[in-house]
């Protein structure tokens, strides 16, 4: 004979079966969502102040960061494209919000300055060097011009030893 006390055993171990299956399951079916939430995580910046990137934000009481990361999955749930969540949450924090900002118009002469600014002032440098070593060279020594007289004179006074 089967006691009451054994089925009810058997019949909760029957339910919680699939929750346990569920809750077992439930990291792999969302895996793929959140490691493109983690990937979209690590392009943009919280808007704390912290300076960190998003999905790394430690900054205690941070206010900001939570909400960014719920409205990230909301949008990744809707199934919104990286582009335009990438594109609304600029609309919402601004461009400051994204790790590596478009290279266009007055963002790309910003990246573009940095580089070419050194490598303008090197040459201008080097030009003013070679200019004032230019002018630091002597020019060739020209013959003296000397009257003619004083010149015969001297021969006359050096005697045959020289030769014109």
């Amino acid at each position: 004979m089967i006691s009451r006390a054994s089925t009810r055993g058997r019949s909760g171990a029957l339910l919680a079966a699939p929750v346990v299956l569920v809750l077992a399951l439930s990291p792999f079916l969302g895996a793929q969502q959140t490691d493109r939430a983690k990937r979209l995580g690590q392009r943009m910046m919280c808007v704390c102040g912290c300076n960190q990137i998003l999905t790394a934000c430690n900054h205690v009481g941070c206010t900001y960061s939570h909400g960014m990361l719920k409205e990230l999955d909301d949008r990744i749930a809707r199934g919104d494209s990286d582009e335009v969540i990438l594109q609304s949450f600029v609309q919402e924090y601004g461009p400051t919000v994204v790790v590596d900002p478009p290279k266009t118009g007055f963002t790309g002469l910003v990246w573009l300055v940095p580089i070419v600014a050194p490598l303008l002032a090197l040459y201008l440098v080097w030009e003013l060097v070679r200019r004032w070593r230019q002018r630091a060279t002597p020019a060739p020594a020209a013959e003296p011009s000397l009257p003619r007289e004083l010149l015969d004179r001297a021969r006359r006074e050096a005697g045959p030893q020289t030769d014109e």
